[in-house]
């Protein structure tokens, strides 16, 4: 599927310059983030007038910037001027921005009364409550203060780090340690005389359950695993 693309425009010398741009590279690159512009432009043309397809001429494009090369024009559009997005595009962006707070909330974030992660569709109704705004292209990052500060008036969370004890019977080590690697950060490991691995991983506490139940299934039941803090 082609991805989304929005116009960049820029007025300069009594005349409209426009490009094609990916939005969200092209924000990212508008905020001061080093990106190759050639993978922020879609085409290389500019335009009058995108949407009617009418492309600036080589003679304009030097007046007004100095040079025809639509790179360089493209970066100074995108960085003097203004990313233009419809209705619907925005709409798009900020239900796909919304969908990554979700779940880096459902991961990361827990009740603080239980410790347990809230489920997504709870985080969702949450936000739906206190109607907090969302900005398409900021990162969940930069966000997530504001957020958090709006949630906490109906929901009680915290994000937490918890810290899982595990121990793998030696038949299956092999499969075990990789996937387990994966869904956190080793702080130790050893093995005992007959090869059985012993394990402490840092994950995110809304993932602590999960580690849980991937120990129970890759080893059906035979190993063991025990939250051992959430802070």
């Amino acid at each position: 599927m082609k991805r989304k693309v929005a116009i960049a425009r820029l007025e300069r010398g009594g005349k409209k310059f426009e490009i094609y741009v990916y939005p969200e590279k092209a924000w990212r690159l508008k905020q001061g983030e080093r990106i190759n512009i050639r993978d922020v432009v879609e085409g290389e043309f500019v335009y009058y007038d995108a949407r009617k397809g009418l492309k600036a001429s080589e003679s304009d494009l030097r007046a007004v910037f100095g040079t025809d090369d639509v790179y360089r024009i493209a970066e100074e559009i995108i960085r003097r001027g203004e990313i233009q997005l419809t209705a619907e595009q925005r709409r798009e962006m900020i239900e796909a921005k919304k969908r990554q707070i979700i779940e880096f909330l459902s991961r990361n974030a827990v009740d603080p009364r239980t410790n347990l992660p809230h489920p997504p569709k709870r985080i969702e109704l949450a936000l739906e409550e206190v109607r907090v705004g969302i900005d398409p292209f900021r990162s969940v990052e930069e966000q997530l203060p504001g957020i958090i500060k709006e949630l906490r008036k109906v929901l009680p969370l915290k994000i937490a780090v918890a810290t899982v004890g595990v121990r793998i019977p030696p038949r299956y080590v092999g499969k075990a340690y990789g996937v387990l690697s994966k869904m956190g950060k080793i702080i130790r490991s050893s093995y005992t005389s007959d090869g059985t691995l012993i394990m402490e991983i840092e994950v995110p506490g809304g993932v602590a359950k999960s580690v849980v139940e991937q120990v129970t299934r890759l080893t059906r039941g035979e190993g063991e695993v025990r939250i051992l803090s959430i802070k």
